[in-house]
């Protein structure tokens, strides 16, 4: 007589890479992940590329950084460092700071992700947003603000350049780079202008936390993994993949930070 096939034991779902030579599996992985990394580089250059083409003949806002995301660079920082010790003492046998690692880590990740918002509550209260009106039908309509809303104290907090030259500003009016005599106002000009900066690093501020999130899964996938034994001393792969894309997104954000606010 057969068994009743909902009596029957499910069966473990057998490893690809059980029949294969296990630097198979890890060479594998490894080649995976640099894939995934390649295709955010090649994206992030799009983007970078895409950043530095509109900029061109534009009137362009730099902006100094909200120290937020100062805040978001240590803890980047910071966050590489315990995946990495994560991934050291599960090498050693020890599970315990292991699993307490890769906790620290999800756990900086999520005060990275608070701190780049607030870093961009900011900037949108300085008017590098967008503005909410009512259009005929009385439907909300978003607006990317134009130059005349950013505010702050010229030359400190933001400047306005134009091919890397900075305009002059004097008293409420602004002037070209060359026009040390002050005159011919083009305010009108400047302040007509979609600030476009502003949409790039909401953009790249907003796909950056994107990849981030898959970044947690990944985190909280491989704490399970720990928490199973599935992950052991003898089986780190996948913790070293974790941490190749997380110091990958802490390396990218950083090239980030430098290139929209130290650079252009």
């Amino acid at each position: 007589m057969n068994e009743d096939s909902s009596n029957q034991q499910p069966r473990n779902k057998k490893d690809v890479f059980a029949d294969f030579d296990p630097d198979v599996k890890v060479r594998t992985k490894k080649m995976l992940m640099y894939f995934i990394i390649f295709a955010i580089v090649m994206l992030f250059g799009g983007f970078t590329s895409a950043y530095i083409v509109s900029s061109m003949g534009e009137f362009w806002v730099h902006i100094n950084p909200p120290t937020s995301l100062w805040i978001s660079n240590v803890i980047i920082i910071i966050s590489s460092l315990t995946i990495w010790l994560a991934l050291r003492a599960m090498k050693s046998g020890n599970k315990g700071l292991s699993m307490a690692m890769m906790v620290a880590t999800l756990v900086l990740g999520v005060a990275f992700t608070l701190t780049q918002k607030a870093a961009w509550d900011e900037l949108h209260s300085k008017g590098m947003g967008w503005t909410v009106a009512q259009n005929g039908q009385g439907l909300e309509a978003y607006r990317w603000n134009s130059l005349d809303k950013v505010s702050g104290e010229y030359g400190v907090d933001y400047y306005v350049h134009k091919d890397g030259k900075k305009l002059i500003y004097d008293d409420g009016e602004f002037y070209a780079s060359d026009d040390v005599l002050q005159a011919e106002p083009i305010t009108k000009k400047v302040h007509k202008q979609t600030n476009s900066n502003g949409s790039y690093i909401w953009a790249l501020i907003g796909i950056h936390i994107l990849h981030l999130v898959f970044g947690f899964v990944y985190l909280v996938i491989n704490i399970v993994r720990i928490s199973k034994g599935k992950i052991n001393q003898n089986e780190t792969i996948s913790l070293y993949t974790n941490g190749m894309y997380w110091h990958f997104l802490g390396i990218l954000w950083l090239y980030l930070f430098v290139f929209l606010f130290l650079i252009h």
